[in-house]
């Protein structure tokens, strides 16, 4: 029978799983709020929705699976705010459902590592939101719920070579300072791998195998491209914008092992070098 994923907030992250869906057959359905973007989907093989607005009731019927890519906000989650009670009414329906959340809902750990299993305690609005929002999923009974808590994301589209090259990026020094990252192939390969594993409850940290210094991946695309590192900046004294400066607020090291050991995924990006060489390489052969 043909698997149908009803994609919520079908952004950069569901927009490559289904590059890997599409080619076994999967019809999928994603929603946006953009009538340009619903085109932008059709045109990719995505059947797309409208939503908020758009009638949802009878793909939430026969769905046999979810994601949800929305953020939530202050009220809440907005897709359970819309269609939770249909969610509910279907919850034993499904396959899998998939929530995107954030590592951002452990709040800082002074750089320690941590799991799955270590207390939220979000010191982020955002981190507030996500840890509340999982909380909301996590209430509806017979629903086969499996959070992936995404550290940051890059990709092709999403790098820093452009900021490199044009001379905007700095590098921002805040001593003992890290970020877990994640190439966006790796957390496709990773919801697929839950998808043919499901194990409903289970949460999955998604990142790299090594923590770094955001200055150091700095440095390093100076270095692959050719060009003088940009000067460092202390943290203290840079001008950065509130939602920037709140990045720097929390400091941890994410362990990953759970994807490797439960799901069996073999990371194709295990550190930033590798994932920048390869969208390094995949700009030069775009522009011959």
């Amino acid at each position: 029978m043909k698997k149908t994923l009803l994609s919520f907030g079908h952004g950069y992250s569901a927009q490559w799983l289904a590059k890997l869906l599409l080619p076994q057959g999967w019809h999928i359905i994603g929603t946006t709020r953009s009538a340009t973007q619903a085109q932008n989907l059709a045109d990719q093989g995505i059947e797309p929705l409208i939503f908020p607005g758009g009638d949802v009731s009878g793909v939430l019927e026969y769905a046999s699976h979810l994601l949800v890519s929305v953020g939530p906000t202050l009220e809440g989650d907005p897709v359970l705010k819309e269609v939770g009670d249909l969610i509910r009414k279907y919850s034993a329906n499904y396959e899998w459902v998939g929530y995107l959340s954030t590592t951002g809902v452990y709040g800082d750990y002074q750089g320690k590592w941590i799991d799955e299993d270590t207390p939220l305690n979000p010191s982020t609005q955002r981190g507030q939101w996500r840890k509340g929002a999982e909380t909301e999923w996590r209430a509806i009974s017979k629903l086969p719920l499996h959070i992936f808590r995404l550290a940051g994301i890059y990709g092709p589209g999403r790098g820093p070579f452009a900021k490199v090259r044009d001379g905007t990026v700095r590098r921002i020094i805040k001593p003992g300072q890290v970020f877990s990252r994640t190439h966006i192939e790796d957390i496709a390969q990773v919801l697929v791998a839950s998808i043919e594993r499901p194990a409903p409850g289970t949460v999955y940290n998604v990142c790299d195998n090594s923590p770094a210094p955001p200055e150091d991946v700095i440095a390093y695309a100076a270095e692959l491209l050719g060009l003088p590192v940009p000067p460092a900046i202390p943290f203290e004294t840079a001008e950065m914008s509130p939602m920037a400066r709140s990045f720097y607020a929390e400091n941890k090291r994410i362990n990953n092992d759970r994807i490797k050991t439960d799901l069996g995924v073999k990371l194709r990006y295990p550190s930033y070098k590798e994932g920048l060489l390869a969208l390094l390489n995949e700009d030069v052969s775009r522009d011959i």
